[in-house]
């Protein structure tokens, strides 16, 4: 029993999903004492900085992350120190013109920006867009080399050492907003610098970049750049267009929460679908169709079925979730808003039934070399969330209608990757449900030592 225990905390699923728990328990824990420790209108502008930086970021890293993965997991040695010097050299161009750009806005626009909920990410995104690079580009490296132990290890150092400090912060002193920002800084900075002496971040390959391997990732980076940015807009796009409504950043701070399930949400689907892409990227890379086939059925089942129970479970106890998160001045109707977290929250728990098979076509899409119908899929989600935003804020001032507006934009994306999916690869769908079964079914006999039956490795 001990042994089968042993073999299934060493599969990468397990280390994945692990190293997504730490950062997930962290980040929500420190969110939670961020909520009680900030008034709401200080608490909007430290989600408005994370957001849109989280929202920067895409443009950054969407360049060369999907590509360096799906070619990594091949390569051999040569051709792997030649992307990663190009993933290095491209990072830090992308950096520096968008470290530019902002500190130019920042510069000709001060007044504005100065009286918006954006000050922060203006004044001090540029320069965290540095400290984060190299710990950024050692984590794509080590997801492509499928080292999830030390995935976990930089993840607990940034998230951890955050969490630490907020922790402290909130039983014995009282920061400002402005030194919890330093603080992240700090940490960032902090996490880099791990990665650069642990030689995970691909720095030193920087004069290895070649040109074939630049126009590599940059091919495949002209469409995994929009499909990351436009992902991220779907995520971020409701907390843009609520902070330039009327309703405020009383609104921005409501909302946020229910938004934090969606990163509860996006704990087992990041870690299954870090596992999933480079697999089946390898299987596309070797023409093993049938195997990129099997893995798309058994993930796709194995997370709906998860979803199934985590979104059950969300819908019940939705008013625990508010009251633990944020407490409970937000179980109340909000005077300035007039909406409550809570049945906000009931909503995304509909919402996540439909994530598990929409970012599983989005994968299997990437993984067969098809970026630019991946683009194209999220390029109409986008479309779709914003109108629904646009309507629901400014039309009917509603913020439970911009959360059921997610719900249809995603309904459109399944629909249309899988369309497409289809053609590539002659999928059947009855296939989803019935390898999610035998996945959970093999799980049990593993603990068991049962090995009787036999599903696709994943």
């Amino acid at each position: 029993m001990k042994t089968n225990i042993r073999k299934i905390i060493q599969e990468d699923n397990f280390l994945s999903l692990a190293g997504n728990l730490v950062i997930a328990f962290f980040g929500i824990a420190g969110f939670a004492m961020l909520a009680r420790s900030l008034s709401v209108e200080l608490f909007g502008h430290w989600v408005l900085f994370i957001a849109a930086g989280s929202f920067i970021e895409m443009f950054r890293f969407g360049i060369t992350n999907t590509g360096l993965i799906r070619y990594l997991s091949g390569a051999d040695e040569s051709f792997r120190i030649q992307l990663m010097g190009s993933n290095a050299l491209i990072g830090s161009v992308a950096t520096i013109i968008i470290a530019l750009l902002i500190a130019g806005c920042s510069l000709f626009f001060h007044e504005s920006i100065q009286h918006s909920g954006y000050q922060l990410f203006f004044t001090w995104y540029p320069l965290l867009a540095f400290l984060n690079l190299p710990w950024n580009n050692a984590l794509v490296v080590l997801q492509a080399d499928r080292s999830y132990g030390k995935i976990l290890a930089l993840k607990s150092i940034n998230s951890g050492g955050f969490f630490i400090v907020l922790l402290v912060n909130f039983f014995f002193f009282s920061m400002s907003l402005l030194q919890i920002v330093w603080v992240y800084l700090l940490i960032n900075a902090i996490t880099s610098l791990v990665s650069i002496f642990a030689g995970w971040d691909g720095l030193k390959y920087i004069r290895k970049a070649s040109r074939a391997t630049n126009n590599t990732l940059f091919h495949f980076g002209k469409y995994t750049t929009f499909t990351l940015v436009g992902t991220n807009l779907l995520r971020s796009a409701d907390t843009l267009i609520i902070s330039l409504s009327p309703l405020g950043s009383a609104a921005v701070a409501l909302y946020s929460i229910p938004l934090k399930l969606t990163e509860l949400q996006q704990i087992p689907l990041r870690s299954f679908a870090a596992t999933a892409f480079p697999k089946m990227s390898k299987a596309s890379l070797h023409g093993k169709t049938a195997e990129v086939k099997a893995l798309f059925y058994t993930y796709s089942g194995a997370l709906t079925y998860l979803f199934i129970f985590i979104s059950g479970f969300t819908f019940l106890f939705a008013d625990y979730f508010v009251l633990f998160l944020a407490g409970k001045q937000y179980l109340q109707t909000d005077a300035v808003t007039g909406f409550n977290a809570v049945s906000i929250v009931r909503v995304f728990s509909v919402y996540g039934l439909l994530l598990p098979i929409d970012r599983m076509t989005g994968i299997g899409l990437d993984s067969i070399n098809k970026p630019g119908i991946n683009a194209l899929k999220v390029l109409i989600m986008v479309i779709a969330n914003i109108t629904g935003d646009l309507v629901a804020v400014f039309l009917f001032k509603s913020l439970i209608l911009v959360a059921v507006s997610s719900i249809l934009f995603t309904i459109a994306g399944i629909l249309i990757g899988m369309k497409f999916l289809n053609k590539e690869l002659s999928l059947q769908y009855s296939e989803i449900f019935s390898e999610g079964i035998k996945f959970y079914r093999s799980m049990f006999h593993k603990l068991t030592g049962n090995r009787r039956v036999e599903i696709a490795k994943v």
